[in-house]
């Protein structure tokens, strides 16, 4: 973010940057051209650059705004500041605009979400009261039924940033306007414990699938409860108790999938499950399935090869039977995510809806794949679309106040964007060419986008890498390793898992793998992923642009999960990835600081207190102020005063100035008043003295 030039003097409140902290406030002690030495409240005494320098504002409330649109500075380190002093007194919500930003407490605020709350949200304004999603779903419920406007709101965050969370407040809010009410059954434990046993569960830490990172156990988090709160929130939404029993059924189906192990069968280069306890997760499996289990082993063991009229099965070693078992397993979920999501329909008599997008954040790895390269395409189609809706929302302000915005420049991302999908010549398009041609590799493969791309600003290889490259996103720097690209972005359906579920005496699970006569020939025809999901986040695009937007970025302030921990480098990173500071880069193209008319009357008066002692309108006061300081850019709109990037620390920095005028003026004066009744004691004192000397002098002459 660029720092407006500003003319710090000794005694300024700086922000400066620091390598452990992202930032640290203190107080300007030396001025020496353009280097400043700044004395930090931590103790540290650094030295820096006046451009690398952010001014701070002496008047911020202790405990942080509501909106940080009413910052006096709107930059970096003002925002991370607020947030934390808003976190550190359990404010966890915070508008930037209309954007809600959510910092995750972990720990239970109950208070937050009662239905009081709820009744106290019901058709207030937003903005009315404190920051929450239950404002946001008030918002987005009134616009569509007042404006006939459908509406989508997107929850964004990384893992562990409480997204979940605020969807599930977001449907809460939405059902409790909807009038569906809780439906109480048997016990949570009952229900739990129930499922647990037919589908034969244990502790996540047991699952293959489940335990390659770490399992916490977060304290306050009554798993069955949410578990139970789950199973109510798919009723909510359409979803019956015998499609939700089958997707359970499903999951756990997988779950035991995943501890299926392979060893060495008996003849060459072929395999069996390893053991009696990976025969049980078998046995389960085929249950869940409602499969034959020999066909089950036979479908992760062997392959039948089609030749001219003639099948050949081929046996697979362990290796590559733990290959198909995760590629049964991935196109099962896969499957099963997509009819989930089309059971979650609408309905469709319905003119409008509300659609609530809960989708991963922007991912940067110290390995990253071709997951993380869809995902961040994602957000890079999300942040451009979020950037238009930030600059249309900028725009309708600067409307509303009858100010000149024409100059404004709109910078996007549509240069990313073109990198990785433009067809033909994108990344993507190079890498479904790739995977068409037998001879490709991954090194192929990079070798064609450093020849491709060499030029592009946006795109860079590494120094000591061959097949890896670098995108320059909007959120950073991302290497990807080239490494799986090819067979990840092959959408083959194993013939032998298509018909084996396709024949499941479960309902649910054959109509995941319907038959065609395409399926029913032992032959796959390449489909690209990457390609696919292109397009559906095309369609998804072409969604969103047909409804009225709302946004909530989660933030997690810490890795640890605990409360009261607030990193500054790792929330700061999430706003940069969540778009944050994009969005108010995009409002310091324009006019970062507004301040309504009575609030920079109040604060500016004493740069010329003959206009603003009630002689003149406020819109008046504050013109003659501006012209006052001399300043140039502004803008004075219907209700507020509009100020360009760094002319606010500017008019303070008269202020201070002023002040420090007024300071020695008024030191003058009570130092000359002090010295005057000084010098009159004084003066007294003499004379009450030289009246005692001349009594004495007398008194000794009477004597003699």
């Amino acid at each position: 973010m660029q720092v407006a030039s500003i003319n710090y003097a000794v005694g300024s409140l700086v922000w400066v940057e620091d390598q452990d902290e992202s930032w640290l406030d203190g107080e300007v002690s030396e001025v020496n051209g353009e280097e400043l030495k700044v004395n930090c409240t931590t103790g540290n005494i650094v030295v820096a650059n006046a451009s690398k320098v952010y001014p701070k504002d002496p008047e911020a409330p202790p405990s942080g705004v509501d909106d940080m649109t009413k910052l006096t500075y709107l930059h970096e380190p003002g925002v991370l500041d607020n947030l934390k002093r808003r976190y550190d007194i359990n404010e966890i919500y915070t508008y930037t605009g209309s954007i809600l930003i959510a910092v995750n407490p972990f720990q239970r605020l109950p208070h937050l979400y009662d239905s009081g709350m709820k009744e106290k949200y019901k058709g207030a304004a937003l903005g009315d009261l404190s920051p929450h999603p239950f404002a946001i779903a008030d918002s987005a419920y009134r616009l569509m039924v007042q404006e006939g406007i459908s509406q989508a709101i997107l929850v964004s965050g990384e893992s562990g940033a409480g997204k979940t969370e605020s969807t599930k407040s977001l449907m809460q809010y939405l059902a409790f306007m909807g009038g569906t009410a809780d439906a109480e059954g048997r016990t949570v434990e009952q229900q739990v414990l129930e499922d647990v046993e037919r589908f034969k569960l244990d502790s996540p830490r047991t699952f293959h699938y489940l335990n390659q990172s770490n399992c916490y156990k977060v304290d306050v988090i009554d798993d069955a409860k949410e578990y139970l709160t789950t199973r109510r929130a798919m009723d909510v939404v359409g979803i019956g108790a015998h499609e939700q029993d089958a997707i359970f059924r499903v999951v756990a189906a997988i779950l035991h999938l995943g501890n299926i192990e392979f060893a060495k069968g008996s003849e060459p280069d072929s395999s069996k499950p390893k053991d009696d306890k990976s025969r049980s997760h078998l046995r389960t499996a085929a249950e869940l399935f409602m499969c034959d289990e020999q066909a089950l082993e036979d479908s992760l063991c062997k392959r039948v090869i089609v030749t001219r009229g003639e099948s050949i099965t081929k046996n697979l070693d362990p290796d590559a039977a733990t290959v198909s078992r995760d590629a049964l397993a991935k196109i099962v979920y896969s499957r099963l995510v997509n009819k989930i999501n089309s059971s979650i329909g609408q309905d469709p008599e319905s003119k409008y809806l509300i659609g609530v997008l809960d989708i991963y954040g922007f991912e940067t790895f110290k390995t990253n794949s071709f997951e993380q390269f869809c995902i961040n395409l994602t957000n890079e189609k999300l942040q451009q679309h979020f950037n238009q809706h930030v600059f249309k929302m900028e725009q309708e302000e600067y409307s509303r106040e009858e100010i000149d915005w024409s100059y404004i420049e709109f910078v996007d991302n549509q240069d990313v964007l073109d990198l990785i999908e433009k067809k033909p010549g994108g990344i993507i398009a190079l890498l479904d060419e790739a995977c068409m041609f037998p001879r490709s590799t991954h090194e192929t493969f990079a070798e064609k986008l450093y020849q491709t791309f060499t030029n592009h600003k946006r795109f860079s290889k590494p120094k000591l890498s061959r097949t890896d490259f670098t995108i320059s996103h909007y959120a950073g720097e991302v290497t990807y390793q080239t490494d799986l690209f090819l067979d990840k972005n092959k959408d083959y359906v194993v013939p032998e898992h298509q018909e084996l579920l396709s024949a499941s005496k479960c309902t649910f699970v054959a109509s995941l793998f319907p038959r065609s006569s395409e399926e029913s020939t032992k032959s796959s025809k390449f489909s690209s992923i990457g390609t696919g999901f292109k397009h559906q986040l095309q369609s998804l695009l072409e969604t969103l642009n047909a409804t009225e937007p709302h946004y909530i970025r989660c933030v997690k302030p810490n890795n640890l999960l605990k409360p009261a921990i607030f990193e500054n480098s790792n929330v700061l990173q999430q706003l940069r990835c969540g778009g944050v500071m994009e969005a108010i880069r995009i409002s310091c193209a324009g006019f970062p600081t507004r301040k309504p008319f009575h609030e920079f009357i109040d604060r500016c008066r004493i740069l010329a207190p003959e206009f603003s002692k009630g002689s003149c309108d406020e819109a008046v006061a504050c013109r003659k102020i501006l012209e006052k300081v001399q300043l140039e850019g502004y803008q004075v709109g219907k209700t507020k005063v509009f100020l360009r990037a760094g002319q606010m620390a500017e008019i303070d920095a008269r202020r201070n100035e002023v002040l420090g005028q007024s300071a020695t003026v008024i030191q003058r004066q009570i130092r000359t008043h002090f010295f005057h009744r000084w010098f009159k004691q004084m003066r007294q004192s003499a004379i009450w003295i030289q009246a005692i000397c001349r009594g004495i002098a007398m008194y000794s002459l009477i004597n003699k």
